[in-house]
């Protein structure tokens, strides 16, 4: 390279490092700079030009044409008998054509000290108000800040269509204090696509990355950020989001209907549907089922539909799939509106290798560890977040509260938590770092856990946390204060694999496993439960719930009504993947719509009614949720029925609420004239038999009632004499 003769002209050295993407701080080189008592000085690197001139931006006037002092197109000139710096243009040319743009190094930083201060100690609870692409006027002029976190690079550039993706053409600048990279490129707006090309910290020059704070992202299996902003839209839904925080979680009636939205409906041409039109048929259908909520298999962007968004890229951006951002929240928005609450599945607990994600972001372990034996899950193929990182931390719990808060999602279902909690999970003696103690516990994943859950108690009022927890931990509902995790439910998994166990057996030997049934109620209390029955038990090679259930169709059917009738009486708060409502007969496919058409058949169609009618009973009888996380809210009438397969029980509510006595016969045979202890007498009204015609059964029962008289039994002050249908469950309220 030949030395430049000008004296506006930075060292050769300086221009070198421009002209390979090797500068780490080109403002001290690019765009205006000042010199003693002599004209200003403006250097552009614009290998799409051939000439350019430097324009005041108050008078229109030229008042320099910048000399090119390299072939590759950098330009230096002094600003003729100016003397002090000034607003300017750019005007370039290039064969017949010209235009002009604002020069991005003519402005200040974006972030302020407080920004960076805050970013460094990892304390910024809404990071995605300054990391990420925001469309914004700075300095009077319209364009999009870029903000990203990457302490070891060397360089750092935005990419994209706007400057062929050139990383020599808009590199950084670097706040010295918590290594963030920021710059303000002019007249880039919604909807422009871009990626960070990296000088790595050993100087070698990594695959583009995505935005980790990205808002939106392309359509997979493109991988690019799109500049989207925070959402903003006309919300309706303010009377729901006023009495979120009213009233106790644990008290109120949970019935959460599981939806992956790929797979849910396909529209005409197998096409999977928009949020608009999940936000339309969801709020139809959940509302007609009687769900109070829908939970949505995880939303944020990943590049893996087989993963079903449980291998996440984008943790601040929801699946471009079905659309926008903003469709998103008008979906959000209309569940809202039908009275229905939203859930979303949030996956803290690892991220993938794809090389344009997290993956050794600035050619270090950033996000991760460096140290496999804390960093991968060999389970998954996926790498574990270093929880102990100010920063890492920060940027998991600011994207809790963006879904919460900017999105009005009402709850975040966390994945994998007993992934988080043991760092010798699914790992072999040797393969694993004890804690500073010695011990097998995460104690940084707990931290952030309960940091997570604190900052979701303080900032998003009236939200709550549900943790996929399948391990003995003590205290994952209890508060943070009271040294818990600070999760307001967690999955009772137990209760779902023994339940399930005993449901496969062949009736003729469920008594040997009758304590299957029992057992989940010595522990029933000890957490706020959700009882689940969920997408995991409907994959690799599991079949469906009907699939499960042991005899001939209809006994298979009145099997899984009764099963049903056992859930939605049973302490806990309820949830149900899609599908198992009307009796999905073959394995769920990510790929394809669920089977619909199976409606046409009357015992799929009565199973559906009768999820619907269990889901209307327990909202409207206060005995069967509002004590469900309390000891109080149960009693045995005889648990311990194992010769009969039969399990009969009282749900009680608040003083003054009726009782609700169940009685479930999990046996193929009709037993007549079975006495049932009952705690008062008078009549009881069968307000529910899993054996009724309407939903496929046979319609033997009591005739809507039963007659509680003394003597009592099973230890109770009364007694009723009824019959038990087979293979179902009954469900009695005094009428006085």
């Amino acid at each position: 390279m030949t030395p430049p003769t000008h004296d506006h002209a930075p060292e050769p050295a300086e221009i070198e490092a421009i002209l390979r993407g090797r500068h780490s701080n080109p403002f001290s080189v690019l765009g205006m700079h000042a010199r003693d008592g002599r004209p200003p000085v403006v250097r552009v690197f614009a290998p799409e030009a051939a000439e350019v001139s430097v324009i005041d931006a108050k008078t229109g006037r030229t008042a320099a044409t910048l000399d090119r002092v390299d072939a590759e197109g950098f330009f230096s000139g002094a600003m003729g008998r100016r003397r002090k710096p000034f607003s300017y243009r750019l005007r370039l040319r290039a064969g017949d054509a010209e235009w002009e743009r604002p020069d991005p190094y003519a402005f200040g930083p974006v972030l302020g000290e407080l920004d960076e201060h805050l970013l460094a100690e990892g304390r910024h609870e809404e990071l995605y108000r300054r990391l990420g692409a925001h469309p914004v006027t700075h300095e009077g002029v319209d364009g999009a800040a870029f903000a990203v976190w990457a302490p070891n690079a060397r360089r750092v550039s935005v990419v994209g269509d706007f400057n062929a993706w050139d990383g020599r053409r808009h590199p950084m600048r670097r706040r010295l204090g918590g290594g963030v990279w920021e710059l303000f490129v002019p007249g880039l707006g919604t909807g422009a696509i871009y990626k960070y090309e990296i000088l790595g910290v050993h100087g070698e020059v990594l695959p583009l990355k995505a935005d980790p704070v990205a808002f939106a992202a392309e359509h997979p299996p493109a991988t690019a950020s799109v500049i989207a902003g925070l959402p903003r839209r006309d919300w309706q839904d303010e009377a729901w989001m006023r009495a979120l925080p009213e009233g106790t979680p644990t008290q109120k009636p949970v019935s959460i209907y599981e939806v992956h939205p790929g797979s849910w409906r396909r529209a005409d041409g197998d096409r999977v549907l928009s949020y608009a039109e999940l936000g339309e048929q969801l709020a139809d259908y959940a509302t007609q089922m009687g769900f109070t909520h829908v939970e949505f298999l995880p939303l944020s962007e990943h590049p893996f539909t087989g993963s079903w968004g449980y291998q996440p890229t984008g943790m601040f951006a929801p699946t471009s799939r079905h659309g926008s951002p903003a469709d998103f929240a008008a979906m959000v928005d209309r569940l809202h509106r039908a009275g229905v609450g939203v859930i979303v599945d949030w996956v803290p607990a690892h991220f993938p290798s794809d090389a344009h994600g997290l993956v050794r972001f600035d050619g270090t372990a950033l996000y991760e560890h460096e140290d496999p034996r804390l960093g991968f899950h060999r389970d998954w193929n996926t790498l574990i977040y270093n929880f102990g990182r100010a920063e890492v931390a920060n940027f998991l719990r600011a994207s809790a509260l963006y879904w919460l808060r900017e999105f009005h999602v009402d709850a975040l279902r966390v994945d994998a938590v007993a992934s988080m909690l043991y760092l010798d999970y699914s790992r072999d003696p040797g393969e694993w770092v004890p804690n500073r103690h010695g011990g097998r516990e995460n104690l940084d994943a707990i931290e952030f856990l309960r940091g997570t859950n604190a900052s979701v108690s303080e900032r998003a009022p009236g939200a709550l946390t549900m943790a996929e927890e399948s391990t003995a931990w003590p205290g994952v509902s209890r508060p943070v204060d009271q040294d818990g995790l600070g999760f307001d439910f967690k999955w009772n998994m137990g209760w779902m694999h023994d339940t399930l166990q005993y449901m496969a057996q062949d009736p003729v030997h469920r008594k040997y496993h009758h304590d299957s049934m029992t057992f989940g109620l010595h522990y029933a209390f000890s957490e706020n439960f959700v009882l689940p029955l969920s997408h995991d038990e409907v994959v690799h090679g599991k079949g469906s719930l009907l699939g499960k259930m042991p005899g001939d169709r209809w006994q298979r059917f009145a099997n899984l009504r009764a099963y049903f009738g056992f859930m939605w009486t049973h302490p806990g708060k309820k949830l149900l993947f899609m599908g198992g409502e009307f009796g999905q007969e073959r394995e769920w496919n990510h790929d394809a719509s669920l089977d619909w058409h199976l409606l046409d058949d009357p015992a799929h169609a009565g199973l559906q009614r009768l999820v619907r009618d269990l889901n209307r009973l327990y909202r409207e009888t206060p005995a069967l949720h509002a004590r469900d996380c309390v000891p109080e809210g149960f009693e045995w009438i005889d648990g311990g029925d194992a010769e009969n397969n039969v399990f009969s029980y009282l749900r009680r509510g608040a003083e003054g609420d009726p009782p609700v006595a169940v009685i479930a016969n999990m046996a193929p045979v009709l037993r007549e004239g079975f006495r049932v202890g009952l705690p008062a007498e008078g009549r009881w009204r069968e307000v529910m038999n899993t054996d009724a015609e309407e939903y496929g059964g046979s319609g033997a029962g009591n005739g809507g009632r039963v007659f509680a008289t003394t003597p009592g039994a099973h230890g109770r002050p009364a007694a009723a004499t009824m019959t038990l249908p087979p293979l179902g469950v009954l469900v009695l309220i005094p009428e006085e």
